[in-house]
C-alpha cells in the first residue's frame, strides 16, 4: 500500500471518552498516521473532535439517535448537571412520538440513521477524488451500512471491522442462518452478507467470530468476495500508563471490576460465592471489597446486595468521566483505579455469543500488572490467552468452582501470594501491521 492513501474512516462513536468502540479505532490513529495514512474521520457529535487530521462530525437524521447523540454532545460541553436535566430531558419528550413511529415501522437500533449523513458526506469527497479507501469500523453498526452504500454507488476500496459478532447465535449448535424474528437482527444478518459480498477486505476480533463467519457465508476468502481474517485489537496502555505501578498489600482484599454489567454479566455470581465462603471462612467479610466502576449495577447484583446484606462490600462507583479540577479523563482515573485493585475481575458473560467475543478491557487489564480473573464462557481463545499470562480463571455456571477460586484467591492475599501475571501485553501496533499487510 503507497504511503500517500487517503483513507475515509467511519467510526460512529470516534473519540468518546471510556467507549471501547472509540478506543478500537483511536488507539489505532497513531500508528496509521506513522504509516503515511491520510485520514478523514466521520463520527457522529457523541465525541471530542480531533484535532490531528480532518474529522467532520455529523448529527444522526432519525429521532431516537437524534437523542442520544445530544445528550452525549450535551454532557461534553457543558456537563450533566441541572440543565443537561432539564434540555434532555424535554427533549426526549419533545422527540418521544417520533421515536415511537421510527421504532413501530423500522424497529432498527437507535444509531441506523447517522448513515445517512455519512454516506452523503462521504459520496462528495468520492466523487471529488479525495479518497482512496473506506474504512468502516464499528461498533454501531451504521458505519458499515453507510460503507455499503459508497461501495456500491463509487466502487471504494472498503475495509470493514466488525468489532462484535453482527449475528447472535442461540446454541454451539445454531450457526446463524435461521431468519430472526426481531427486524433488527434480521436486518443485521442481511448487512454481514452484504459486507462479506461487497467489501474489499474484512476481520473479526476472534477466532469464533470468524469461524461462525464462515459457516454462514461459505464465499469468505474466494476470489469473489472478501478476504476475512483475524485482528486482535489489542489496546495502547491506557490512560499513557508507561509501567506498571508495584503491587502493593492493604488489610482488604480489593477485587476491581470495570466496564459495562448485565443480568447476563453480573456481579452477583461473585457475591454468591462469597455467601459459601463466608459459611466456611467468616472472618474474609471484614477482608474482601469488590469495587464496579464505569456502569450502574445490574438488577441481579443489586439483589444480590440486599439479600445478603453486603452494601459495604460492593461498592458501585458508578461511570469516571474526565475530572475538570485535574485535567484527567475518565480513561486516565479508571486506570488508577486498576491499579489500585489486587486482582482485576473479568466477567465474560453467559450468553453464546461469548464465543465470539472478548471483553476489550481484557486487553486494558494486561497493561496494569494485576493478575486478572477472568470467569469465562465458550471461548477457547480467551481461556488460552489468561492462562499464557498467569490468572485466576473460573468457568461461568460452574458455582463450585467460582467458589474455589475465591476462596484460593482470598487465601493468596492473606499469604501475600497472589499470582504474578506475566507481562505480556498486547499493543496496538501489531493489529495496524496486520491490516496494512492484508489490505496490500
Amino acid at each position: 500500500m503507497s504511503a500517500d492513501q487517503r483513507w475515509l474512516i467511519l467510526s460512529h462513536g470516534f473519540n468518546m471518552d471510556g467507549r471501547a468502540a472509540s478506543q478500537t479505532i483511536t488507539d489505532k490513529m497513531p500508528y496509521l498516521l506513522e504509516a503515511g495514512i491520510q485520514p478523514i474521520v466521520f463520527s457522529a457529535i457523541t465525541g471530542i473532535q480531533d484535532q490531528r487530521f480532518p474529522h467532520r462530525q455529523f448529527l444522526a437524521w432519525g429521532p431516537s439517535a437524534f437523542r442520544f447523540d445530544f445528550r452525549h454532545w450535551f454532557a461534553n460541553q457543558y456537563g450533566r448537571g441541572i440543565a443537561y436535566k432539564v434540555i434532555t430531558g424535554a427533549i426526549s419528550i419533545c422527540l418521544s412520538p417520533l421515536i415511537a413511529l421510527e421504532k413501530l415501522f423500522l424497529g432498527y437500533s437507535s444509531q441506523w440513521s447517522w448513515a445517512m449523513p455519512a454516506f452523503l458526506h462521504g459520496l462528495k469527497f468520492i466523487r471529488a477524488g479525495q479518497i482512496d479507501l473506506v474504512y468502516s469500523t464499528g461498533g454501531a453498526w451504521s458505519a458499515h451500512l453507510a460503507a455499503l452504500w459508497l461501495k456500491k454507488a463509487t466502487g471504494v476500496k472498503w475495509l470493514a471491522e466488525i468489532h462484535d459478532p453482527m449475528v447472535i447465535r442461540s446454541s454451539p449448535e445454531d450457526i446463524g442462518t435461521a431468519i430472526p424474528k426481531n427486524r433488527d437482527a434480521r436486518f443485521r444478518q442481511y448487512l454481514e452478507q452484504q459486507i462479506v459480498e461487497h467489501a474489499d477486505e474484512v476481520w473479526w476480533f476472534t477466532d469464533g467470530a470468524l469461524h461462525f463467519a464462515k459457516q454462514r457465508n461459505p464465499a469468505l476468502n474466494t476470489a469473489r468476495h472478501a478476504h476475512g481474517f483475524v485482528v486482535l485489537p489489542g489496546a495502547e496502555p491506557p490512560g499513557g500508563l508507561s509501567a506498571t505501578k508495584p503491587h502493593v498489600y492493604s488489610n482488604k482484599l480489593n477485587l476491581s471490576h470495570s466496564g459495562s454489567l448485565a443480568n447476563d454479566r453480573s456481579l452477583s455470581i461473585i457475591l454468591m460465592a462469597l455467601d459459601t465462603l463466608l459459611k466456611k471462612y467468616p472472618e474474609a467479610r471484614n477482608d474482601i471489597r469488590i469495587h464496579a466502576y464505569g456502569a450502574a449495577l445490574d438488577s441481579l447484583s443489586q439483589e444480590a446486595i440486599q439479600k445478603g446484606d453486603y452494601q459495604d462490600i460492593l461498592i458501585a462507583h458508578g461511570r469516571l468521566e474526565r475530572d475538570p479540577q485535574t485535567g484527567k479523563s475518565g480513561r486516565e482515573r479508571v486506570v488508577e483505579k486498576m491499579q489500585e485493585a489486587d486482582v482485576l475481575i473479568l466477567l465474560h458473560g453467559n450468553d453464546e455469543w461469548c464465543a465470539e467475543y472478548i471483553p476489550s478491557k481484557f486487553y486494558e487489564y494486561l497493561w496494569t500488572g494485576r493478575p486478572i480473573w477472568g470467569i469465562t464462557h465458550h471461548n477457547p481463545q480467551l481461556d488460552a490467552m489468561l492462562n499464557e499470562r498467569g490468572a485466576y480463571l473460573s468457568t461461568n455456571g460452574d458455582a463450585d468452582g467460582i467458589v474455589r477460586t475465591l476462596e484460593k484467591i482470598w487465601l493468596d492475599w492473606k499469604n501475600q501470594g497472589l499470582i504474578e501475571p506475566k507481562w505480556q501485553p498486547i499493543g496496538v501496533d501489531q493489529a495496524v501491521a496486520r491490516i496494512l499487510l492484508e489490505t496490500k
